[in-house]
This record gives structure tokens, sequence and C-alpha cells, in this order.
């Protein structure tokens, strides 16, 4: 290759001075990491329920809901997202770890666990995420979970309720927000808990330790 055509061949390859000040500027917008914010599981001795195994499924939620970002929703329905802060995990299924969590800490079933352990349960908690927002001008969050619990045996719906919980907010910005959620869902899971505890629940039939035995 001759001395012109590397020297051609370097001019092209070499950034020009638009690209490298977009791109430091860029490096200088892009501003520091948000803070990450989990969700309480509160603790309750809850009578009720023993002997049951609960499967806790993901909550259903819509897409502005599936999200680690914190929402915020005005009057008129808009939807703006807060800057500076996260949840530590996809919403749903955050909430749905919690919530496990508070029906160990709160209840007494035998077992709770997430249908993708394998567990063999008697009843199956499905829910669906319907708010979980600072809601504008009043300030306030607002957590709103339907809750079915369905015989697992059988797929049967045994009880289906919707929870709702309120909690004021300070300020709206991202330390108040995530605070004011965890005050409002926790709330919301402890109500669950007690609704399942006190729920008249299906539970599988145990084998019996002579079936299948040969006869003398």
């Amino acid at each position: 290759m001759s001395p012109t055509l590397i020297d051609r061949v370097r001019r092209l390859l070499r950034p020009s001075p638009a690209l490298v000040l977009a791109m430091m500027a860029g490096a200088c917008s892009s501003g520091p990491a948000p803070t990450t914010y989990d969700l309480s599981a509160p603790t309750s001795r809850i009578r009720g329920a023993a002997g049951v195994q609960l499967l806790v499924n993901e909550p259903a939620a819509l897409q502005a809901l599936s999200t680690q970002q914190i929402l915020v929703k005005d009057a008129s329905g808009a939807i703006t997202f807060l800057g500076g802060g996260q949840w530590a995990d996809n919403l749903p299924r955050l909430i749905q770890t919690k919530l496990i969590n508070t029906f160990e800490n709160a209840s007494q079933l035998k077992g709770v666990s997430r249908p993708s352990s394998g567990a063999v349960g008697d009843v199956q908690l499905i829910s669906e995420l319907r708010r979980f927002e600072i809601a504008t001008p009043n300030n306030e969050a607002v957590v709103e979970i339907a809750v079915k619990i369905v015989n697992d045996a059988n797929g049967r719906i045994v009880n289906g309720r919707i929870f709702r919980g309120y909690a004021p907010a300070p300020a709206v910005d991202a330390a108040n927000a995530a605070r004011s959620l965890d005050e409002a869902l926790s709330t919301v899971m402890l109500d669950i808990v007690r609704w399942v505890s006190a729920s008249p629940l299906p539970r599988r039939e145990e084998p019996s330790a002579d079936r299948g035995r040969a006869p003398a």
C-alpha cells in the first residue's frame, strides 16, 4: 500500500472534532446513577390457616408498572416517572418476594413459596397490581392489588378481594415517594395475610399410609 493511500485511510478513520465533542457532551450529561430503593416485609403475628401450603404468583401488571421506575400519576391520568430513584427489582417481582416474606413473618401457614419452586401447594394466590403510584396534586401514595385464592387441585376460585392502601407523600421526590409507597404496600400486604389466614382454605388429601399396600 502506497504512503498516499495509507494517509487517506487514516483520515477516513480519524473521528471528526464534532463527533468527539458529541461524545464528550453525552458522557458529561449522563449524571449520577439513580438511588435504588427496596420494599419492606412487615412482621405481625396473625392466627389462622395453620397447616396450609400456599403458592404466591408474581402479580400481573400493565407495562407502566412492570418496571423499576417510580411512577407519578396526575388527576388527568397522565403518567410520569421520577428521576433519581428506582426499585431494587422489577416491581411485580419485588412485590411477590415481599409478600412471600410477609406471609413467612406473620402467618401460621405450613409453608409459602413461588410456583416455580416445585413445591406442591394447597392453594395459589393470584393477583393483579392495579395501582402503585404517587397521585398528584394530593401527593398521596396509592397501592391497589386485586387478589384471588385458587384451589391448586382443581383451579377453582375460592375467594377474591381488592385491597387498597394509602399514605401521604411529604414531597414528590424519589426518597419520599419510595418511603410512602412502602408504607402503603405494607398495609396492603398485612391485610392480604389476615384475609387469607381467615378464609376457609382447601387442603390436598394427604396420601394414606395404607394406600397401595397389597392385601394380606
